[in-house]
């Protein structure tokens, strides 16, 4: 038997052991792991943004366990056991993939996308932006939301379009605040601001909430050796000058290169 398939049925079979030994595991229901998934996801994202292969393999086995408990629950309600979920992912491959299981032509990925938003608007989904989770974040939604639209050909159609829209929105923020007399509206144009440049991002290839947080990471890093500096020269942040502290930033710069 293949490896893969022996250690899947182990986890399977101390599944099954856990819910009916574990006082911990038995309590457990779909609404109580759900935060719990949404955690082992993030600290997925993680160990992608960090490239560490190894915290790859450990947080996706977490994901793995938690696919394999939802089913069990879901076996136990009768509504559904992991045979059920499998079939429905395998039939569902199949069904979106015709230009590999079918007759249909799609030579690129950009035609793969279209063919997947029409398949599933004839398996009935009311919309195309039906797909997107309402509890997203903000960011990962809105590029969601315009990748969605791009599929059935609603898109702009070269990047210097894109980010004329960036500074024509821009524009109107800074006008906005210089009227500085309807906070609503400020941040009207401030999200509007944000979702042309998480647009343009889409027509450059960098996929915004990647590039936040590694920005994140970068900012995370400078201000530590900030503080670590100011700490070892026997200075409190507080105390210091924005110039004596742009020293220490300049040299945190410096040590990344």
């Amino acid at each position: 038997m293949d490896k893969t398939i022996i250690e899947f049925k182990r986890l399977v079979e101390i599944m099954d052991e856990l819910r009916l030994k574990c006082p911990w595991d038995k309590k457990q229901t779909y609404e109580t792991l759900r935060h719990l998934t949404i955690e082992e996801t993030y600290e997925l994202a993680e160990a992608i943004i960090s490239k560490d292969s190894n915290e790859i393999k450990n947080e996706l086995g977490d994901l793995m366990l938690h696919i394999v408990f939802y089913s069990k629950i879901g076996s136990e309600n009768n509504e559904f056991d992991l045979s059920d979920v499998l079939k429905g992912i395998n039939e569902k491959l199949i069904n979106r993939h015709p230009h590999i299981f079918g007759d249909v032509v799609a030579d690129t990925d950009e035609q793969v996308k279209i063919n997947w938003e029409k398949i599933k608007l004839k398996e009935g989904t009311k919309s195309v932006l039906s797909g997107v989770p309402a509890s997203l974040p903000s960011i990962i939604k809105a590029y969601r939301i315009q990748d969605k639209a791009r599929g059935v050909g609603f898109d702009w159609e070269k990047p210097e379009q894109v980010i004329d829209k960036v500074h024509e929105e821009l524009a109107e923020l800074k006008e906005e605040i210089l009227k500085n007399t309807n906070k609503s509206k400020i941040e009207g144009e401030f999200g509007d601001l944000l979702f042309s440049l998480i647009n343009y991002s889409r027509f450059i290839g960098v996929n915004p909430d990647t590039a936040l947080e590694r920005t994140n990471e970068k900012f995370i890093y400078r201000f530590q050796y900030l503080e670590d500096c100011a700490k070892k020269a026997g200075k409190a942040l507080s105390d210091m000058t924005l110039k004596e502290m742009d020293v220490y930033w300049n040299e945190a710069k410096e040590k990344e290169k």
